[in-house]
């Protein structure tokens, strides 16, 4: 046997196995999310003896439409995010990466650790308890735009090293400011990065369980992730409408990836090559 049909194999083994520790999970949640309450209760992965559409309608409509609602909460969250991380950290990726100064290594350590501490529930609390926006969704904006914050300036500034500085002196020379300077001719430059991160922090927020649990509370401000509590309990768990709910999270996220896949790679691997 020829080494490229050893290589080939082993890929393909790779790919097979992979494949089957991926997709398991999603059969099994979706094969569920057809089953009656008894049926899927039992936690198989047998198919289902009858296709029951009825679990996905009493999702929706379940509570006057909370699921309804939460998605509506989780889209205005994670838009307002994305649209603070891009604006935001691409201009801090800028400057960090054009003015070089003896404070350079500072942030950039401080920017790793803010990708290595998980962030301080207590203190954010009193933060903004004492600001009065607790419960309120720019808070929540807020606080989903400081924990991505780190990765996308350092996804960014990767990506803005590849852009030559005698961009900017020409741009400069030519009468352009700061501001000028970086919205008309650097920023339209990052498409593929920003693309990038548009997408991985977009499924990051709108999956984001934990912080809308904490700072977020009430049935009005609830997101998708927190309308798994409605069908999961101590005392009674509807199976079936659960995987269903899962269902219906899961499809935002996974639209996402189908159709910006090339972009999320195309923007990764040219930040990395290049910066």
């Amino acid at each position: 046997m020829s080494k490229k049909i050893k290589i080939l194999l082993i890929d393909m083994i790779g790919i097979i196995f992979a494949a089957i520790l991926f997709l398991i999970p999603f059969y099994f949640i979706i094969i569920n999310s057809f089953k009656g309450e008894t049926e899927a209760s039992l936690m198989n992965i047998s198919w289902p003896k009858a296709f029951i559409l009825e679990n996905f309608k009493s999702v929706l409509n379940y509570e006057d439409g909370i699921v309804l609602r939460a998605f509506m909460n989780s889209i205005l969250m994670t838009v307002f995010s994305i649209i603070c991380i891009v604006v935001f950290c691409s201009m801090a990726a800028f400057v960090m990466q054009r003015n070089k100064s003896r404070w350079s290594p500072l942030i950039s350590f401080l920017m790793l650790m803010g990708l290595m501490l998980p962030p301080a529930i207590v203190p954010t609390f009193w933060v903004l308890n004492t600001l009065h926006i607790f419960k309120t969704m720019g808070s929540m904006v807020m606080i989903e735009t400081a924990i991505n914050m780190s990765f996308s300036i350092m996804l960014y500034q990767a990506f803005i090293g590849s852009i030559p500085r005698e961009i900017d002196e020409a741009a400069i020379i030519d009468g352009c400011g700061s501001i000028k300077l970086f919205f008309q001719i650097i920023f339209p430059l990052l498409k593929p990065v920003t693309a990038t991160a548009i997408v991985l922090n977009a499924v990051n927020v709108f999956n984001d369980f934990v912080n809308p649990l904490y700072f977020l509370p009430g049935k009005q401000n609830i997101t998708v992730q927190l309308t798994l509590y409605y069908f999961n309990s101590a005392y009674n768990s509807s199976w079936n409408l659960l995987f269903a709910d899962v269902v219906l999270i899961s499809i935002p996220p996974l639209i996402l990836y189908i159709f910006f896949n090339k972009q999320i790679v195309s923007g990764m691997t040219a930040g990395a090559v290049k910066g």
